[in-house]
């Protein structure tokens, strides 16, 4: 009986073979010799052997009984039983068909007794008569975890995965995905799947997408409740069944399983059979991925293989081939040579010879110019920057396009690349589709990107009167870019220009400065707020934030702000307290009386606060307070925070702020961040040491049972700093945070101001706050740190590290919100150039 050929085709015929439960008749053999065999009976009883006949029907009984009961024993159950071992007597042994053998051997293999030899991975394969599923209630799946908790649910879904059902199939393995590579993390569940899902892969059953599960598996260093390499070692066991399948009559199998085995790590065993691969793949996309395997197993022999494919003097190799070739290359740290950059020139556009199996290499030129910077080499940065020029240069739009990625990823990894690329962008502002693709790099890289601003301006100005979303992109674009020319454009489109608004609503320039202030701009606001129901979305918070980021240059506002802030009391209320602040008497009574009313008939915490600013009138805010403190709301933590920068003056909250500490000791991280808040509101407004640290001490011991708490132990540390030598019985729950990159900078903050200054080893302190700021895990927090340490922390090593975090050519910051990394990073390079120049400035006689 032959496997049962679904899914685009990439289950045929290889591997060991089983019976698909509810499967019918074949239309092979098996009718035929039913047929055959009847048609002897019939003769043998028509003249006259009886005998004859009762041998041969009691022959072919007791062979179809012994099948049968091989078939039960097996697994098979109820109606697929019989099925089964009908298709024994009958199917010529189609019942039993085994891995590697489809009734005679396949090119390059010999059948020798009861093993077939595979030429190509090396080993004898072992005819064994099972079934893929052999064994899988004998594991203890309901004591193991997935990435949902229990893994009891798994033997069903791989039950699913090997049945005939398709759509049933198709959800397991995405079930599959979800539970045991739980977006790229393996769980001790994933170890003990590996063996059934080796099997069904091999059995023809949604073999290349088992086959991409099983070598995500193998890839995967992110290891949760198993041993560190089990996973990627139980898939590497199964390379005895995984190897043939190199051979597989289907591309997509060929392909999907060269990329599986390589990232076993198993060398020695799948090296060979990826060597002999190469030597007969046809298919361009397998030979492709055939050459990137042998290079993730082997430097070396992949820049050995890529060098053939490169050499004009050998015959000419797939586009695909080609760029594997490239990576294979850079990998092995080959130096980039002319023929190498016309290579990947002559390959634009890429991205139609991208591997969907490599996410990392999805826009294949924007991962050249990747690997090429991440050599922080001068030259190798000339040549990235050159591949993007040519691109965006290119009369093809698809290459045009493919260049702007290109130049977005340089610009998130590299310094230089702003200002080295931003003229060139406008080559590839062709039409007006280009100029949105890039509008939202050009914001990001705000007034670097000023060459670039014409390209904007006339789509960003574009039908101010009426909704025009490019339009919109544009401006939010240009208000970053060229605020001043934006400004009008703006007040021209206010209300229909929700993306731009948003921009300069958060705008904040290199210094932390707001959007620059616009008389034009205030004049479109303030008819804007007298429309308060009109405002939508986020418009009530965008437009008071804007003036309030003007202060008393946008006091005119104040009467639409106090008609405004009973429809939105809170935005409206810290506007008015930035705008009132320096105000006539008169406009400031007037502020002061609307928010006094609101304080009082709503108490609403941001009036009374305001209230607070102006006429330093605080029993509206305390008696706000103390009611977010009692009720146990998620307004405690903000609660806390006033309560805190009030100080003493919060005295009479001292019982509240300890009764909303958290009795039940939850280990959420806002149950965390929480008592952490409320810690800090004790200290500053009782002095009451060792009561703080009570709290932080219990927020430390939770912490360690929850494995999402990194950054409360960060705000812990930083809270228990503000206690000088009061803290120090804390010195030991610090001093266990230094390992952790994230907590690092925080504790050594906290240990230089509780520890006895004798006790610190600040050289140690200084490296755990470096390590902590090159590995992109805090790094403000890195600077407060070695400014904390002191000027003479520093060895001449750790001073040249800060000095590569000053100067360095690649971005320190490399995560976080998209729009704000290059602004965060030119931050920090400021930040970390002011600590190296007080560590390297002479001593003041």
């Amino acid at each position: 009986m032959r496997v049962r050929e679904r899914h685009g085709g990439d289950g045929p015929p290889v591997g060991q073979a089983v019976a698909l439960p509810g499967d019918s008749a074949d239309c092979g053999t098996r009718p035929v010799w039913f047929a055959g065999v009847t048609i002897a009976l019939a003769l043998l009883g028509w003249y006259g052997k009886p005998t004859a006949v009762g041998i041969v029907s009691g022959v072919f009984l007791l062979w179809f009984s012994a099948a049968l009961a091989w078939a039960y024993a097996d697994g098979d159950q109820g109606r697929h039983a019989p099925p089964r071992a009908y298709n024994v007597p009958f199917g010529w042994g189609d019942g039993f068909r085994v891995r590697g053998w489809s009734g005679s051997p396949r090119p390059g293999k010999a059948a020798v007794g009861g093993w077939v030899l595979s030429e190509v991975a090396g080993t004898m394969l072992r005819m064994d008569l099972v079934h893929p599923l052999d064994g899988l209630d004998t594991r203890p799946w309901s004591s193991l975890s997935h990435a949902y908790g229990s893994a009891e649910d798994v033997p069903d879904l791989l039950r699913a995965l090997a049945g005939a059902d398709v759509d049933a199939a198709d959800e397991a393995l995405s079930e599959l995905y979800g539970s045991v590579l739980h977006q790229g993390t393996v769980y001790a569940a994933s170890a003990e799947a590996v063996p059934f899902l080796a099997e069904i892969a091999v059995a023809g059953h949604h073999t290349a997408d088992v086959l991409a599960l099983l070598g995500g598996m193998a890839e995967s260093e992110d290891e949760d409740g198993v041993a560190p390499g089990a996973v990627r070692a139980a898939v590497a066991d199964r390379l005895p069944s995984l190897l043939p399948l190199l051979a597989s009559p289907e591309p997509e199998v060929r392909r999907t399983a060269a990329w599986a085995v390589s990232h076993t790590r198993a060398t020695e065993v799948a090296l060979p059979a990826l060597r002999a691969r190469w030597d007969e793949e046809p298919e361009p996309a397998a030979r492709a991925e055939v050459l990137a395997g042998i290079a993730r197993l082997d430097l070396l022999a992949g820049a050995a293989v890529a060098a053939s494919v490169l050499d004009p003097a050998q015959p000419a190799q797939s586009a695909e081939v080609r760029l594997a070739a490239v990576f294979a290359s850079l990998d092995a740290g080959a130096p980039w040579t002319e023929p190498l950059h016309t290579t990947m020139l002559s390959l634009l556009p890429a991205n139609v010879l991208r591997s969907d199996l490599d996410p990392e290499r999805d826009e294949p030129l924007a991962a050249v110019v990747e690997a090429l910077l991440g050599r922080g080499v001068r030259m190798e940065r000339k040549v990235a920057f050159a591949l993007i020029d040519a691109a965006l240069h290119d009369r093809r739009a698809e290459v045009r396009a493919e260049g702007l990625w290109a130049a977005d990823r340089a610009c998130m990894l590299s310094r230089s690349a702003p200002r080295r690329l931003a003229w060139n962008l406008r080559a590839a502002a062709v039409d007006e589709e280009s100029v949105i693709a890039m509008s939202s790099l050009l914001g990001r890289l705000g007034s670097v990107a000023a060459p670039a601003a014409d390209i904007l301006a006339p789509l960003a100005g574009r039908n101010p009167a009426q909704d025009d979303d490019h339009a919109d992109q544009a401006l939010a674009a240009l208000l970053l870019v060229a605020p001043a020319q934006a400004a009008p454009l703006l007040a021209a489109g206010l209300g229909r220009r929700p993306r731009a608004l948003g921009a300069a609503a958060g705008f904040r320039d290199a210094e932390g400065s707001a959007f620059p202030y616009s008389g034009e701009l205030l004049d479109a606001v303030r008819h804007r707020l007298a429309q308060p129901e009109a405002l939508i979305g986020n418009e009530p918070w965008q437009l008071t934030n804007l003036l309030a980021g003007w202060g008393a240059q946008a006091a005119p506002a104040l009467p639409e702000l106090c008609a405004a802030l009973p429809h939105f009391p809170g935005q409206a209320a810290r506007a008015i307290a930035s705008l009132a602040a320096d105000c006539a008497p008169s406009d400031r009574a007037r502020a002061v009386t609307s928010l006094r009313a609101m304080a009082a008939e709503q108490e609403v915490l941001p009036a009374a606060k305001a209230l607070l600013d102006l006429d330093g009138e605080i029993a509206p805010l305390l008696h706000c307070l103390e009611q977010d403190l009692r009720r146990g709301t998620d307004r405690v933590r903000e609660a806390a925070t006033m309560a805190a920068a009030l100080g003493p003056r919060a005295a009479g909250l001292a019982p509240a702020l300890r009764e909303a500490v958290d009795a039940a000791n939850a280990d959420t991280t806002p149950a965390l961040d929480r008592d952490i808040a409320l810690a800090e509101a004790l200290w500053h407004v009782t002095g009451d040491a060792d009561g703080v640290v009570a709290v932080l001490e219990s927020v430390f011991a939770r912490a360690e049972r929850n494995p999402w708490s990194r950054w409360s132990v960060v705000r812990a540390a930083r809270t228990t700093a503000l206690l000088g030598p009061a803290g120090r019985p804390l010195a030991t729950r610090l001093e266990a945070a230094l390992g952790d990159p994230v907590q690092a900078p925080a504790a050594v903050l906290a240990l230089t101001a509780v520890a006895e200054p004798a006790s610190l080893d600040r050289t140690s302190l200084a490296d755990a706050a470096l390590r902590s700021a090159e590995s992109d895990a805090d790094p403000a927090g890195a600077c407060d740190a070695l400014e904390a340490l002191g000027p003479t922390a520093l060895t001449s090593d750790q001073l040249r590290r800060l000095a590569d975090l000053a100067d360095g050519d690649a971005r320190v910051i490399r995560s976080g919100i998209e729009d704000r990394v290059i602004r965060q990073d030119e931050a920090l390079r400021n930040r970390a150039r002011a600590l190296l120049a007080a560590c390297t400035a002479p001593a003041v006689p």
